[in-house]
């Protein structure tokens, strides 16, 4: 993330650079360094988490029923964003070369970015194998994936765009811009938009996929980062980090409905957002402030908090509704919670700096 503010002059020299960089890259797939497959128990029911590891650039399969790490992959320089394709098959790992910028940092003595390590990695399930890196982006931290399975849609933090890449051949095929500071990816359930959030722009970018333009931008909260939608794609929440609420929105006439207030500004910081499965509640991380906040969706306020782990960022619920998972980036591990009884049951050591959770099921 970017955290410290840039002259404008600066900034649209900068903006206009990179974005004719990075759509005149070669966006065709390479083949990664690591491409050996760990061999893996049969798997024909049950499920198993996919976890992200930042800093030892790696991805952990974890099996859901003993939760014992399986395998660790090699995936490149700094996985975060993760997310399954419609049939399970793949995993998509966002990859990139830019370093970490803590806030306070002077973003100037940093080293420069490797934009090659930039992209999207292909990873296949069945295999347990990194196929391919899918080079194209900037900075990409967040995507998500059509409904047939085709295209990615990638925000591209260090130019203020989002891009679509067609996943078969790798081409980018349409780079569009958005707010500055573009993180969250989601795209809605009919698959007809794409929504970016802005963390900068404190708003959301609303892109028509057919058309492929920007169609609304709305205003939502201070940082917000992460966007689900209910099933029928009438509602949706993203997290307002500075703000710490859960703002609801209106996803037809596109505008915000209400906030829902998890604490103090700056004592709680809503990360990470799952739904369960039957869509009635929606879990909140929130990063240092070292809890999960449960919100109900159909009164819209929060029902429940509990600790979990140092700063637990990335979070997924377990197919069947019963378990909790979040990735804790200081203490190198995911905390497996029973939603029940709303405790940690147990802590699953990781690679480095654990960021995205996903999960993918056989049999339910």
């Amino acid at each position: 993330m970017t955290f410290m503010k840039k002259s404008g002059c600066l900034l649209a020299v900068c903006c206009l650079a990179l974005l004719a960089a990075a759509c005149s890259q070669d966006t065709k797939s390479t083949q990664p360094i690591h491409t050996s497959a760990t061999p893996l128990p049969e798997w024909r029911s049950g499920y198993r988490i996919y976890v992200t590891n930042e800093t030892s650039g790696d991805l952990s399969v974890i099996d859901g029923t003993t939760n014992d790490v399986l395998a660790t992959v090699p995936l490149g320089k700094r996985p975060r964003g993760i997310h399954a394709s419609p049939d399970q098959r793949t995993i998509y790992i966002a990859l990139s070369g830019s370093p970490p910028a803590p806030p306070g940092v002077d973003e100037s003595t940093l080293p420069p970015p490797d934009k090659s390590a930039d992209g999207i990695g292909v990873f296949d399930v069945e295999q347990n194998k990194l196929l391919r890196v899918i080079q194209g982006g900037s900075d990409p931290e967040n995507f998500d994936v059509s409904l047939d399975g085709s295209t990615l849609f990638v925000s591209n933090e260090d130019i203020s765009s989002a891009s679509f890449i067609e996943v078969a051949s790798g081409k980018l095929t349409e780079t569009i811009r958005v707010g500055e500071e573009p993180e969250g990816v989601k795209l809605s359930p009919d698959g007809k938009e794409v929504y970016v959030t802005a963390e900068a722009d404190s708003s959301i970018a609303v892109i028509d996929i057919a058309a492929r333009k920007l169609a609304a931008s709305f205003k939502v909260g201070r940082r917000p980062r992460n966007i689900v939608f209910l099933p029928d794609g009438s509602r949706g929440y993203v997290n307002a980090e500075n703000d710490g609420t859960i703002v609801l929105f209106d996803a037809v006439k596109k505008q915000k409905i209400q906030d829902i207030q998890l604490g103090k500004p700056g004592e709680i910081k809503p990360m990470g957002l799952a739904l369960s499965p039957d869509a009635k509640k929606l879990y909140v991380s929130t990063g240092r402030g070292r809890k999960v906040f449960v919100i109900d969706t159909v009164t819209n306020q929060p029902i429940a908090s509990f600790e979990v782990g140092q700063r637990p960022w990335g979070i997924a619920v377990s197919p069947d509704g019963k378990t909790l998972y979040t990735a804790n980036g200081p203490s190198n591990d995911v905390s497996v919670i029973d939603i029940e009884s709303q405790t940690v049951v147990k802590k699953i050591k990781v690679g480095a700096s654990p960021w995205g959770v996903e999960i993918i099921g056989r049999g339910y």
